[in-house]
């Protein structure tokens, strides 16, 4: 089953670039409101990652009024690239790995698709095993027969292969039937968990008699120290979302305007942020008075409180949280990716369920007890992410003044098609980007560049990309007539 159906003028197309999923949504069929985009960023913001995100910038010696700042200016910053760049899905209804042909030529545009894909694909892996964990916790509290299975297999507890399955069968039940299901579950979890969040910020200003002392404790970080971790707490913050920047059309080619596309952002990103951050804050503070230290791991929290209802509740909300933001910002990307690699073996369903299939091998289970390598790796496709970014704003507003021939975009042979189907000038501002953002983790003296990789990856492949490319597409009189009918 599909959500986009092929349009009538469907022949010509190249069936190595075009099926049904892949197709424009037609502007009857974008039903997407305002709502509905807030609710899709809901279910990604609040989830364990950003819960901690709090906890690491805290322990370099920001205050946490201070979190906050990084947070407000970070997630601006995040607002306004995702704004600019979910303008042509909205426009258009088509999905990034269609867009980015623009730019990229249609065998360049496999280049950051796949990169994409692997990204997305990985992060499912990683939170869903985490969603595993929580269920782990829940049931070895309630069942000793639980906790006693102990086999292993492949380096991980047989009750653990059980609790994988379990939260890979609700992926696999959220994500059939397409977009349209993803949508309805969203427009639930992602208030429900709010909701959830918001008792659990009240528990937390009960314990505390008010803030608590997370939000006494002062900077310890004054002058360029103090800019310098700001900067990469900025960064870091972006980081996790550098992903979703350059896939954001594939949720704006559901919404049915501008205004609802911005609205809904606007509400589901920063606003929901700010809301978010300090609720971790304020429960974390309580567990300080309850147990003397801080406790910013979701799963440790519930086990420590050690209270039956409670256990289940929270865990549940853990499990739904990683649920929310893993289909929308991981499966679903994924699956048009990987539509994208082979339009005529799969749609949707097909890829969503080999998605599930990769992310076991992924192997999660072991990535787990290498942190740093984890976010070593994902800092180093972020920073190559940047300049894709960059690109792709510069293509779309300076390049090609916001019309594009969307028909083109589906054949080879056409203008987008550059030399052979690779587009020289994306690929070099690509590679150029993306070589000096990451230059600061193989290379000591430039580690620097880590604390603003995103900003220059951008910077450096909008700019490059221009200076490189005609300042104006070259059929202005067809792209007029193209934009007329879009």
């Amino acid at each position: 089953m599909t959500d986009t159906p092929p349009p009538a003028t469907a022949a010509g197309y190249d069936p190595g670039l075009y099926n049904a999923d892949l197709a424009p949504v037609p502007a009857e069929r974008r039903d997407w409101s305002w709502v509905n985009m807030a609710t899709v960023w809901m279910g990604m913001v609040h989830n364990i990652v950003v819960y901690e995100a709090a906890s690491g910038l805290m322990a370099l010696g920001l205050s946490a009024w201070e979190c906050l700042e990084v947070v407000a200016v970070a997630y601006m910053v995040l607002f306004l690239a995702m704004w600019f760049n979910a303008r042509a899905g909205t426009r258009y209804g088509i999905p990034f790995c269609v867009l980015i042909r623009s730019a990229f030529g249609p065998y360049g545009a496999q280049l950051p698709v796949v990169l994409r894909g692997f990204c997305a694909i990985f992060w499912f892996s990683v939170q869903a095993y985490a969603a595993a964990q929580a269920v782990d916790a829940v049931l070895s509290t309630l069942s000793p027969a639980w906790a006693s299975m102990t086999p292993s297999l492949l380096g991980m507890q047989a009750r653990m292969w059980l609790a994988m399955a379990m939260v890979w069968a609700l992926h696999a039940w959220i994500a059939s039937h397409g977009v349209h299901r993803i949508r309805n579950f969203e427009l639930v979890a992602g208030p429900l968990v709010i909701i959830v969040g918001l008792l659990a910020t009240i528990w937390g200003l009960r314990v505390g008699h008010g803030l608590g002392p997370l939000f006494a404790q002062p900077s310890h970080l004054h002058g360029a120290a103090f800019w310098s971790t700001f900067a990469m707490g900025v960064t870091g913050m972006i980081g996790m979302w550098a992903t979703l920047t350059v896939n954001i059309p594939d949720l704006s080619r559901f919404v049915r305007s501008e205004r609802d596309q911005v609205v809904g952002q606007a509400i589901g990103l920063p606003i929901t942020a700010l809301v978010f951050t300090p609720m971790g804050i304020i429960t974390t503070s309580a567990t300080i008075i309850l147990f003397g230290h801080p406790i910013w791991n979701p799963v440790d929290l519930l086990l420590a409180l050690n209270h039956p209802v409670v256990t289940v509740l929270g865990g549940a909300t853990l499990v739904l949280a990683t649920l929310s933001v893993n289909v929308v910002a991981n499966i679903m990307p994924a699956c048009y990716d990987l539509v994208n690699l082979m339009p005529r073996r799969l749609d949707f369903n097909r890829a969503s369920r080999l998605v599930l299939v990769l992310g076991v091998f992924f192997m999660p289970w072991l990535w787990f007890n290498e942190a740093a390598g984890i976010y070593r790796v994902l800092d180093l496709i972020s920073g190559l992410l940047g300049p894709v970014t960059g690109i792709m704003l510069a293509d779309f507003y300076i390049v090609r003044r916001q019309v594009l021939d969307v028909p083109a975009l589906y054949r080879h042979g056409g203008r987008y098609d550059g030399r052979n189907g690779w587009n020289v000038p994306a690929l070099a501002a690509f590679a150029a980007g993306g070589a000096v953002a990451s230059a600061g983790h193989v290379v000591p003296g430039l580690a620097g560049l880590n604390t603003v990789a995103w900003f220059v990856g951008v910077a450096i492949g909008a700019g490059l990309y221009l200076a490189l490319s005609p300042r104006r597409d070259a059929h202005p009189a067809e792209d007029a007539a193209t934009l007329s009918n879009a």
